[in-house]
């Protein structure tokens, strides 16, 4: 019966090596007695700029451990919980089931799939990482923009160009299996400890090509450069996908996880009759600072003895609407996210070291349905409208429109430089913002800058537009999983409007696979 310590303090000098003997001594017993020990999570307190320690959680063996445990009056000692089994039933026939996307639901539905006996197709619209990785950096050196292969299109989702953060809010039962997963595909073995875990960008595509090879290793079929264009319906129930135009692909269940940017995807499901409906999301700018000075507001002295600060902002406007700062990317870059020929989007990127000149975050203000009349697919065309904005007002050539962010505050003037590839044009923000955004961000930003003194500075600039920070809508499913309109249609993850990140992605992906499961269980019994 291992036990459990929680929120063990070490200064920041001190030596993760002498956790047993702080172990011993907050239980007072002898440090030889203390055994096996295994750091479970880890973590930086950094609320006291004077006194920054790491915070750890272990696990670890000793003699009588019910004993102690019984005799111990430390209220964060406890036994080691047990982890719950989950069992998903078989497949006992080669059912087929056919999968749209290749982000993290996508691709964990496939693998809890394939490890259940069903005969999986995997598709994709854009390209294996590999080269979509090439494609992308061709565009942010020369601007040339490839509609198959771009920042949202391609093999690992929109994810792959990110911050690999594995964050998420859920306590969910399959979170350890999913990190576990991740570094049994090349992910660190770090991640199953930190408190905040990320991957990096660059990690994360090697993590996506060793995922495709055990897919294909359990008998998996993976089409790239295959978009869905249309469904093949009978009775009411999906029985399979047609594929530019012609192809048609015969299934069991569909599992449908295209991402939040399958704009075609969503008109097509539309034409279709697929019940959808209008979700808020949020829109704003990124705003870059020099690394440094992120490090210096949040660590103080300690700035040069820690990996890169990260923030978290949150303000309540007095319209009622919450700005707060998204997706924050220490130690990495602003990206051109583009993936229409006329609308230019903003991201955030880091690389596994987080050791880049800039950091940045998106800064949003959240948008109401109401905002755009309600309709089903208002929000998208409210997302194109500003993209394109930006697009045009920057020049139409993929520069991103930017400007320093003391100029758009109105308090002065400063240099426009930013990460941000191919370029920035410097340009007034308010015209390619919503008004709403842009007077929720000035008077959420004096707040930002009492919160973390010195967030306010000429060394600023804001990049835009951010509008893909979630799905402008939701494909609505019922409790088993499946469209409400259409039986064998299972949408999962952030593009179907249920998940925010890669790992609720993730999570989402098995549960789709688990609901699919039971559906053709069930239909191998009628």
């Amino acid at each position: 019966m291992p036990l459990l310590l929680r929120d063990i303090p070490l200064d920041i000098s001190a030596d993760e090596g002498t956790l047993s003997f702080e172990v011993a001594r907050i239980l007072g017993v002898e440090t030889f007695r203390i055994r096996d020990l295994k750091v479970v999570r880890r973590s930086i307190d950094a609320r006291k700029k004077s006194r920054i320690r790491r915070i750890f959680t272990v696990e670890f063996s000793t003699d009588n451990e019910s004993g102690l445990l019984r005799k111990s009056t430390c209220e964060r000692l406890e036994e080691v919980p047990a982890t719950p089994e989950i069992v998903t039933p078989r497949v006992t026939t080669r059912r087929r089931v056919l999968i749209v996307g290749m982000g993290p639901a996508g691709l964990f539905a496939a693998k809890s799939l394939v490890e259940s006996g069903a005969q999986v197709t995997l598709v994709d619209r854009g390209r294996p990482v590999e080269q979509r990785v090439k494609d992308v950096e061709h565009f942010w050196a020369l601007g040339a923009f490839n509609a198959v292969s771009n920042v949202q299109f391609g093999e690992g989702g929109a994810g792959t160009f990110s911050d690999g953060k594995l964050t998420t809010r859920l306590n969910h039962p399959r979170r350890r299996a999913v990190l576990e997963s991740l570094v049994a595909f090349g992910a660190p073995e770090e991640i199953l400890a930190e408190a905040r875990p990320h991957v990096g960008s660059d990690r994360l595509r090697k993590v996506v090509i060793r995922f495709r090879e055990y897919l294909i290793s359990k008998g998996a079929d993976i089409l790239f450069e295959t978009c869905l264009t249309g469904l093949d319906i009978h009775q009411g129930r999906i029985t399979g996908g047609v594929f530019d135009e012609n192809l048609l692909i015969a299934c069991d269940a569909l599992i449908l996880a295209p991402g939040h940017s399958a704009r075609d995807t969503y008109r097509m499901l539309d034409r279709n009759g697929v019940q959808l409906e209008p979700k808020g999301f949020a829109i704003g700018v990124r705003v870059e600072h020099p690394s440094r000075l992120i490090n210096r507001i949040q660590y103080g002295k300690f700035a040069n003895l820690l990996p890169a600060a990260d923030y978290a902002l949150r303000y309540n406007d007095e319209s009622g609407r919450g700005v707060y700062s998204f997706c924050m990317c220490p130690g990495g870059e602003v990206i051109n996210a583009a993936s229409e020929r006329d609308g230019l989007v903003v991201n955030g990127m880091s690389r596994m070291s987080r050791s880049g000149e800039y950091s940045n975050s998106a800064l949003v203000v959240s948008v109401r349905s109401e905002d755009w009349g309600g309709t089903k697919l208002g929000g998208m065309h409210f997302q194109q409208q500003w993209e394109r904005k930006a697009f045009s007002l920057a020049g139409g050539n993929f520069m991103a429109p930017a400007q320093n962010l003391m100029s758009f505050c109105g308090l002065g003037s400063g240099p426009v430089a930013s990460s941000c590839r191919p370029g920035v044009v410097e340009t007034e923000l308010r015209e390619v913002l919503p008004d709403f955004v842009y007077h929720g961000l000035t008077r959420a930003l004096p707040h930002f800058d009492k919160k973390m003194s010195g967030f306010v500075t000429r060394e600023a600039v804001l990049v835009g537009v951010e509008t893909r920070t979630s799905s402008p809508l939701r494909i609505t499913r019922d409790e088993s999983g499946a469209s409400v309109s259409h039986a064998g249609l299972f949408p999962a993850g952030e593009g179907a409007g249920y998940a925010g990140g890669i790992m609720s992605a993730a999570f989402d992906g098995l549960r789709a696979a688990d609901q699919v499961v039971q559906f053709v269980l069930k239909k191998e019994l009628s």
